[in-house]
């Protein structure tokens, strides 16, 4: 069974265990109720909504998450959100280097 965003319930399970934070800035993951820009986020690595697998989802602050929008990853660090937010591919996580060094 897949949650609503048509994410396999195994694959979500593998994804919340490899990022317990933010893959992008790094943050801890707060409550939606407490603050929202820091609550935990679905994100596509590549944005393309039917690419369903470990490489391309993750999960990121929504911060981030509405920051990157549908830039491409090697775009969006080079943004002035992460110049300003140290955002970098040394700081971002295994996932995402990996990711970065495909040419994604």
């Amino acid at each position: 069974m897949a949650n609503r965003w048509n994410i396999p319930a195994e694959l979500e399970i593998v994804v919340r265990l490899r990022d317990t934070i933010c893959v992008y800035c790094g943050s801890e993951f707060a409550s939606h109720r407490t603050n929202r820009k820091k609550s935990a986020s679905w994100e596509h690595i590549i944005n393309d909504a039917s690419i369903i697998t470990e490489d391309n989802i993750a999960l990121c602050c929504c911060g981030c998450n509405a920051s990157k929008g549908q830039k491409r990853l090697s775009e969006w660090l080079q943004s002035d959100y992460c110049i300003k937010n140290g955002i970098n591919y040394t700081k971002v996580a295994p996932i995402i280097r990996k990711s970065l060094d495909q040419g994604l």
